[in-house]
């Protein structure tokens, strides 16, 4: 299937949404097995969307039906500034746990969260404990919790950090917008740059083109401001202070070019009452392309935990949460 078969594919199951005020769109995918009846709900991470998480959305159908809701701020989605709000991480949370008290009332579900989408679902379960009965199981896709969980060095953590406050001004936030991220600077530079260069790296021509194009559509299409505000959210964030009572499936690659992965589980051993591994072989970095299809999203969903998602009727942890 091209990419423009794919698009036209995901257009017939993607409808508006209204949660709290903020419009949006939804992917809702029906379990390509009938005899799987799990609710499966799939939060993407930062410079991300429906668009780029079909491929994902389409695998995790094999296990039942699928919700991809847009988070605010993201593709095309309202931003929390155009209700008077910030992107914090309780704001995300309030959102999340609304979506969920919305769209599964009397049902169970099970989380998924890719990356900072992770993070999201976390401080939801955190902030929430009411509604972590309703959850069957949490799902890692290379998520992370801590500040620490980054491999790369403080000083350049803190050079990023820096550089994020651009989205404490909107006139910060227009100049990044209108320059960096100009169509034309994005591509000539962008494949250039120290986290974008490797995602052009061996592939063809025509992949190229499709990435770039793909890549100007994310950054024009998400909110600068909200790009650069969740970013020194991630890069200061400790989420270890509210313990979980229900284990976590947590997908991780040694080639992940953000993460030390054994600080990682660390953390998540701090949080979560059980935690389980799941190593994607031959990865190759931290998610696939953001031209992905359901064979590239694949590896990033390895067997161990397929197998894991095929069970059917496993119940989540009834332990008390520590605060």
């Amino acid at each position: 299937m091209t990419r423009k078969e794919q698009i036209a594919a995901m257009q017939k199951n993607i409808k508006s949404i209204d949660i709290n005020g903020l419009n949006g769109r939804e992917l809702r995918l029906k379990s390509n097995d009938p005899s799987y009846k799990r609710e499966i709900l799939l939060i993407y991470g930062h410079h991300a969307s429906i668009e780029r998480m079909y491929g994902f959305a389409e695998l995790f159908a094999d296990y039942g039906n699928v919700s991809l809701p847009d988070m605010p701020g993201f593709g095309g989605m309202d931003s929390f500034y155009a209700i008077g709000m910030k992107p914090t991480l309780d704001n995300y949370a309030d959102y999340l746990a609304s979506y969920i008290k919305l769209k599964y009332r009397n049902k169970k579900v099970t989380l998924v969260g890719m990356s900072l989408g992770f993070i999201f679902l976390t401080r939801m379960l955190q902030k929430y404990p009411e509604l972590q009965n309703k959850v069957e199981f949490m799902v890692s896709l290379v998520g992370f919790t801590h500040y620490h969980d980054f491999a790369f060095s403080n000083r350049r953590r803190l050079k990023y950090i820096m550089f994020s406050y651009l989205g404490k001004s909107r006139i910060g936030t227009a100049i990044f917008k209108e320059t960096a991220l100009n169509p034309v600077v994005l591509k000539a530079l962008y494949a250039r740059t120290k986290n974008a260069k490797p995602k052009f790296e061996n592939i063809s021509k025509q992949e190229r083109e499709d990435a770039m194009d793909m890549e100007i559509v994310l950054w024009r299409q998400e909110d600068t401001r909200t790009w650069l505000n969740t970013a020194r959210l991630f890069l200061k964030i400790n989420l270890c202070d509210i313990q979980i009572p229900m284990p976590v499936h947590h997908a991780y690659t040694d080639e992940d070019q953000y993460f030390d992965n054994q600080i990682v589980e660390q953390h998540m051993q701090v949080i979560y009452s059980d935690y389980i591994g799941h190593k994607i072989p031959k990865a190759g970095a931290h998610a696939p392309s953001v031209t992905a299809d359901r064979k590239d999203a694949e590896p990033f969903v390895p067997l161990s935990l397929r197998k894991v998602l095929a069970k059917k009727g496993s119940k989540p942890s009834r332990k008390k949460a520590k605060k």
